[in-house]
């Protein structure tokens, strides 16, 4: 079983130190990156499909390369989150920049083939930002690990609360287009802003990854880990699901509904406002009660979900199915990564994260899988489509047998008791 480092009493000290300003800038953060994201594939992925005049396979796959760009960046800071563990806010703020960065260059992309590039640059960016974050707050908060995950998580119901309605209000006099490109701007502010409130630590004498060859020998390490073998694929699976539904359903909302802008931000970013109470709430009692419980009822709620979207009627049942969704999409995420961090016993946690988020791989061609399934049955398959996917990880998760480690034993690199 794969350990990790024993810090030094001048490295714990350090942690220590700040480390509530430390969580405060990861979390604020975290929150604007989503907002951007909230923005962009609530609202602004909409008027690309309809200025671009695509079909649902298409636009299906500009969700798909983003996850394959996602997928390639997230393993990548994994490996840089672990070997520079000490320059973790220099990490999240190149993040944000490349983030920002690619926000411009959708603005100026004039056809498919150009937004298809487009997509591809802005999954790199909110990519890295995972790693090297939530592996800090493991690193600083051992003993609330749990908690503080998922105050990071619910930064992300924060920021998608906020972005539809900021994008739904810039929208009413100026283009998609003008909002993409605008948007360099904040997120460069916000990448030297975290910079400055996360400055780099001294470097550990004993680094949890000293080179390539030690990330990769600690990687196969962690992969004869079964429980975490358990979490990668019950993640992959539920990552597939999601994103078969949370594709379209902005999509469905606008074109088959004919809601309005207004209408759809207040759809989507009344259901996130769910999860920000939901978020807190799951991560303590996952640190109390255990991570299975949450875990299961959480993915089983989601695949219900899913399904009653399908059938829901405008207004009450619709609003109600889109809630439970806001409620658990991000909480439940958060979750995942605290039990995969429990199961690795604190060893190279940045890679940790990364398995974790780079497992939605599996989820890469799913909103192109969707969209054929949309074009030939109607925009709502899409949700029975993610449902059924669903299924799956909630049952593995039902007979999976995952102990809930005694913090003290984690911390220290010894099994579980």
């Amino acid at each position: 079983m794969t350990t990790g480092p024993a810090h030094s009493a001048e490295t714990e000290q350090e942690l220590m130190r700040g480390r509530r300003m430390v969580a405060g800038a990861i979390v604020v953060g975290h929150a604007i990156k989503h907002l951007y994201n909230s923005g962009q594939s609530s609202l602004i992925m909409p008027e690309i499909s309809r200025d671009l005049n695509l079909t649902r396979a298409q636009f299906g796959s500009l969700a798909s390369v983003g996850q394959v760009a996602w997928w390639s960046a997230t393993m990548a800071a994994g490996y840089l989150g672990d070997r520079f563990s000490n320059r973790a806010g220099l990490m999240i703020a190149v993040s944000l920049s490349l983030m920002g960065g690619a926000m411009l260059l959708a603005g100026f992309a004039p056809t498919y083939a150009a937004m298809l590039a487009a997509m591809f640059l802005a999954g790199i960016g909110p990519a890295m930002f995972h790693p090297p974050a939530i592996g800090e707050l493991s690193r600083r908060f051992p003993d609330r690990r749990g908690f503080a995950i998922s105050l990071h998580g619910m930064a992300a119901n924060l920021g998608e609360v906020l972005g539809a309605p900021t994008v739904a209000a810039f929208l009413t006099f100026i283009l998609w287009r003008d909002i993409m490109k605008a948007s360099m701007v904040p997120a460069i502010i916000a990448a030297a802003a975290v910079w400055i409130l996360i400055p780099s630590r001294k470097a550990e004498i004993e680094a949890e990854v000293t080179s390539l060859r030690s990330y990769f020998l600690s990687l196969f390490g962690l992969l004869r880990n079964r429980v975490l073998l358990l979490l990668i694929a019950t993640t992959a699976l539920r990552s597939a699901g999601e994103a078969g539904v949370s594709g379209f359903l902005p999509l469905y909302l606008r074109d088959e509904l004919a809601y309005s802008e207004a209408a759809v931000a207040v759809i989507l970013s009344g259901a996130q406002i769910a999860g920000i109470v939901s978020q807190p709430l799951m991560g303590y009692l996952s640190d109390r009660a255990g991570r299975k419980p949450v875990l299961v009822a959480g993915t089983g709620l989601l695949m219900l979900s899913a399904f009653a979207l399908r059938f829901a009627r405008p207004g009450v049942e619709l609003f109600m199915s889109v809630l439970v969704r806001g409620a658990l999409s991000f909480s439940l995420h958060h979750i995942f990564i605290a039990a995969a961090l429990d199961a690795a016993l604190g060893a190279t946690q940045s890679t940790v994260v990364s398995l974790i988020y780079g497992s939605g791989f599996l989820g890469t061609l799913s909103p192109y899988v969707a969209g054929l399934v949309a074009d030939e049955y109607g925009i709502r398959s899409a949700f029975v489509y993610g449902g059924v996917v669903l299924v799956v990880p909630t049952v593995m998760l039902a007979l999976a047998k995952l102990k809930r480690p005694d913090v003290e034993s984690v911390d220290a690199g010894k099994p579980p008791r």
